[in-house]
């Protein structure tokens, strides 16, 4: 008999995003981050036989995660190709769009991805497999003021700069291609208090740069806002500023920059009327699963 296999991944806020989602048992429905497909059941639940669900994913490892149902279509594809693949399925106009932006619990748990610093592996953090930039692409071959920006930016690293500096100090000797060789690198400059913090904000930027995170969910984003048919629901999990900043900015105005615009009577002119709705996890699931602590689920509604 074979082993019950491990779980994927455990969603986070699942009865508030999809108690938000679906409105229409009839609808159509996109999760943009299928990953270990437990919205797209709970979505899927909800719905009647002539409901739709559109599953995008770039990751090969959810394939097998792809519910069996008729109703599922399934897009192995970076979500910032959302309007694309929507047109490609006759899909142009959807009742609701679900996006579940963290990093999957089995990502985390794969030591040969490469995406956490509990366990050695390969320098790698591709959430495409396919793609040929990984970690060690950005480690290895940046510059020292391209390391400092991304360190900075997108981890926020208030030491990005000794940080930098120290990275090409040591690939002049020997190439980073291990999670053990970087940690050799940057613990030292890390204070000891926050040790796992700045580390895992050290992770957080080189997986950003290597997956262009930024870039594809402002493109999805903005392919959203558009494809949503009047009444329909934006639902978004973030969890961490950077990203929440992109949503909100698309929540409130429109546009990802957050560039407010009125008409001549001053009335706001953005396709979501309703003032953004931010849910956050209980205390009990927080305990349940400690990945839901930083976690904000943001909801608008398309005029």
């Amino acid at each position: 008999m074979m082993s019950e296999q491990p779980t994927y991944h455990v969603p986070v806020m699942l009865t508030e995003s999809i108690d938000a989602l679906v409105k229409d048992p009839a609808g159509i429905y996109v999760d943009v981050t299928m990953g270990g497909g437990g919205h797209s059941r709970e979505a899927l639940r909800r719905l009647d036989k002539a409901g739709r669900l559109i599953c995008l994913d770039q990751d090969e490892d959810a394939v097998k995660n792809v519910p069996k149902d008729e109703r599922v279509t399934f897009c192995r594809t970076n979500f910032r190709y959302l309007r694309n693949w929507l047109h490609y399925h006759d899909a142009q106009q959807v009742d609701g769009i679900l996006a579940d932006l963290g990093v999957s619990s089995h990502h985390l748990d794969d030591a040969a991805r490469g995406f956490s610093f509990r366990a050695d592996g390969p320098l790698d953090m591709r959430m495409n497999q396919q793609a040929t930039r990984t970690a060690a692409t950005v480690v290895n071959t940046y510059t020292e003021e391209a390391l400092a920006n991304v360190l900075n930016l997108y981890g926020e690293l208030k030491n990005s700069r000794a940080l930098a500096k120290a990275l090409v100090k040591a690939r002049a000797t020997q190439p980073l291609q291990t999670i053990g060789a970087l940690l050799e690198v940057v613990s030292p400059l890390m204070p000891r208090e926050r040790e796992k913090k700045e580390l895992a904000k050290v992770f957080q930027a080189l997986r950003i740069e290597v997956n262009d995170e930024m870039g594809a969910l402002r493109e999805m984003l903005e392919s959203a806002a558009q494809a949503l048919k009047p009444g329909g629901r934006l639902v978004v999990i973030t969890y961490h500023s950077l990203e929440d900043r992109l949503v909100k900015n698309l929540m409130k105005s429109g546009n990802v920059e957050g560039k407010v615009q009125k008409d001549f009577y001053g009335n706001l002119l953005s396709p979501f009327g309703k003032a953004a709705k931010v849910v956050v996890p209980s205390d009990e699931e927080i305990e349940r699963n400690p990945r839901a602590r930083s976690a904000k689920l943001r909801v608008a509604e398309r005029v």
